[in-house]
């Protein structure tokens, strides 16, 4: 990866994480077009690292919450609220591990090709025309007190949804919180809030298996460090314009440009396009070389003097082509003072050598 394709993936990683557009949509999209294995474990581990480029900012905009958060954790809820948030989460990842196996992937990890993207886009185009329609009912209501218990849950299991890429988290949290009770306003600050938790807990999960692995030591180091500070310069500018305008730009606005995108990688999909990966679940390197390792090997050596495995060369019957009888061979003699085939070699080796016991029945006087 070079410093120029880090620094788009930032910028891509800061713009999408707060904007309604799925980040992860568009790090699969961007990394697709690039030619760039996003299934590899360096590029997963990537991807973490510019959701940490992305986190910065919110530690930034937010820091008075935070520090809120920290020094009166009873009388300020939100702390609470952003673990009750987390919970649905964290169980429909952790269900969807167990119970999505599909060609040897777990989970969520069925998307990570990008076959879905198409779908996944339009989910998210749904999903913001969804909330312009019940943010319009809930200006009609006197406005909450910002985020409660029951907000707090569905906004998280809305962010389960989100983990697909792309499907837009903040997209879908913001839907959740508006149907739960809350204005734009309040639901985006709660998205933007709850992004924390998920960040870290992404980090912690796949930091354990890198070091497990050994995958930091495939991590480009220096565009990876230019990707993060891209994703938390970009990540910052956009937090502040989507608080700014969350509450006079219609989300329908980002609901055209993720529909255009989710329809137009369909197209190419039903095209046929080598862009864009085919409309399948791909198997797993595992599953491929548990394939492969179960496949029979029938190849036999064409040259006797190769030797066959448990087979001395001068042990094999003569073809009847090559080994015919000759005037200068001596007459075959009775068919009794042949010499005789053991009876174990006979019986590991007739499936595949029994032509050639027949060839030398061929050859004898009758």
């Amino acid at each position: 990866m070079t410093v120029l394709q880090g620094a788009v993936l930032g910028l891509i990683q800061g713009i999408g994480e707060f904007l309604p557009i799925s980040s992860s949509g568009h790090l699969l999209l961007a990394q697709t077009l690039m030619k760039i294995d996003a299934d590899s474990s360096a590029m997963k581990m990537l991807s973490i690292l510019l959701h940490v480029g992305t986190l910065i900012p919110v530690i930034i905009v937010f820091w008075k919450d935070w520090m809120e958060m920290i020094l009166h954790p009873v009388r300020n809820r939100t702390l609470l609220l952003l673990v009750v948030a987390s919970l649905p989460t964290l169980a429909i990842y952790l269900l969807a591990k167990k119970l999505v196996v599909v060609n040897g992937l777990e989970g969520f990890d069925i998307f990570n090709n990008g076959w879905f993207l198409g779908v996944s886009f339009l989910i998210t185009a749904l999903f913001l025309l969804i909330c312009d329609r019940v943010a319009v009912r809930q200006q009609k209501k006197p406005a909450g007190k910002g985020a409660r218990f029951l907000p707090a849950v569905v906004m998280g299991c809305f962010q389960g949804i989100g983990m697909i890429p792309g499907v837009s988290r903040s997209g879908s949290t913001i839907l959740g919180g508006v149907s739960a009770g809350l204005n734009k306003t309040q639901a985006a600050r709660f998205s933007f809030l709850m992004s924390a938790p998920a960040i870290l807990g992404s980090l912690l999960m796949e930091g354990k298996d890198a070091l497990e692995s050994g995958t930091f030591k495939d991590i480009e180091l220096f565009p990876s460090l230019v990707g993060i500070a891209v994703a938390a310069a970009t990540g910052f500018l956009a937090i502040r314009f989507m608080l700014r305008m969350i509450g006079r730009v219609p989300l329908s606005c980002f609901a055209v440009y993720v529909g255009v995108v989710g329809i137009v990688f369909m197209l190419l999909q039903l095209s046929g396009s080598s862009l864009v990966p085919a409309f399948e679940v791909p198997s797993s390197a595992e599953s491929k070389e548990a394939v492969a390792a179960q496949a029979p090997d029938v190849a036999v050596e064409d040259d006797q003097s190769a030797g066959v495995p448990g087979i001395a060369p001068d042990s094999l019957p003569p073809d009847p082509e090559t080994d015919a009888v000759t005037m200068d061979d001596p007459a075959p003699g009775d068919p009794s003072d042949l010499p005789a085939v053991p009876d174990d070699t006979v019986g590991t080796y007739w499936p595949l050598y029994s032509p050639l016991f027949l060839s030398r029945r061929s050859v004898l006087p009758v």
